[in-house]
């Protein structure tokens, strides 16, 4: 019987080292924490590795049975936190490849136990955990965050409805110190978006994802719920429009608590953070993002710098490059 050519580690035509080959979406139900504290999440995986420039590819059917196993593995020790599972298992993947470089993506379903706001329900919304790590040469960095829905309402809709109902009252024989007066307390109207946030951290402290929640949720308008009654529902609504955001606000809201919530985090730390805010009178989306050192973002929100070049995530996550 002639045996079949090892065509994946032959040499390729072109000779070119690839960043990143690997597996995909990977669904696991992974174990975070011990003991009382365990919790089980349903997850998704990409994993990866670098490629020579000597070698055509990987064999991805014994890759992937490989990087299976390596989850697997990780998966049976119960890690403490999302930091622990997603570098215990880039080294995992780097010694089973023998890669010079690995990196993996873990995004994990996180629930967060909530009440409503006026009728206090007990309610549960769904986040995303989000854990990212890259190894190499028996070093690696790792990043924690999460990905939050809530809302936000568009304070440029809102000032032109301010500036029309203004004249209206006028019109309608109401004085200026009236109209001042009911503008102050009444809601006013705009459009809203449901927005996205992300918040991602990488430091060597220990982050709690609650914590991350909270920010996210607390940089838009107003948090979201599954649950709402409807004393409920007029206090989101309420809330959203007397703190109206556009997305670029949210991302510097973002950035400012971070600051202000860990200031002894190094400087070395990294920081991204992005929103994407889904239009309801639009037929796109807008977007905006931070990213850089913690010392980068400093730099700007204390001592009011321009910082031009900031540290992106692919960088910081491979210093040694």
């Amino acid at each position: 019987m002639i045996l079949a050519k090892d065509v994946q580690n032959s040499k390729p035509r072109v000779r070119v080292s690839l960043n990143r080959v690997g597996i995909t979406g990977i669904t696991k139900i992974i174990t975070i924490g011990s003991g009382e504290r365990a919790n089980l999440f349903y997850s998704e995986l990409d994993l990866y590795v670098d490629l020579h420039p000597d070698r055509a590819g990987v064999h991805m059917s014994r890759f992937g049975e490989e990087i299976i196993a390596a989850v697997d593995e990780v998966v049976k020790q119960r890690a403490l936190d999302i930091e622990s599972f997603t570098s215990g298992l880039a080294a995992a993947v780097l010694e089973r490849q023998e890669a010079f470089r690995s990196e993996v993506l873990v995004r994990a379903k996180y629930p967060v136990e909530k009440k409503t706001p006026v009728s206090r329900l007990a309610t549960q919304d769904i986040c995303t955990l989000i854990g990212m790590a890259a190894a190499r040469e028996g070093r690696g960095r790792v990043l924690v965050g999460v990905e939050v829905a809530g809302l936000t309402a568009c304070p440029c809709a809102q000032e032109m409805v301010r500036a029309y109902t203004w004249d209206e009252l006028l019109k309608a024989g109401f004085t200026v110190k009236e109209v001042e007066e009911v503008l102050k307390v009444v809601p006013l109207a705009s459009h809203n978006q449901r927005g996205k946030g992300t918040l991602l951290l990488g430091t060597k402290e220990k982050i709690e994802a609650q914590d991350l929640v909270a920010i996210v949720e607390e940089s838009m308008s107003s948090p979201i719920y599954d649950l709402l009654k409807r004393p409920d529902e007029f206090h989101v609504i309420k809330e959203a429009h007397q703190q109206p955001r556009f997305v670029e606000d949210v991302v510097r809201h973002m950035v400012e608590q971070v600051v202000e919530r860990f200031p002894n985090l190094e400087d070395e730390a990294f920081l991204l953070a992005k929103q994407v805010n889904y239009e309801g009178i639009h037929s796109y989306d807008v977007f905006a993002e931070k990213h850089g050192t913690l010392g980068e973002i400093r730099r700007e929100v204390l001592q009011g710098e321009h910082v031009t070049r900031s540290t992106d995530l692919a960088a910081w996550l491979d210093p040694w490059n």
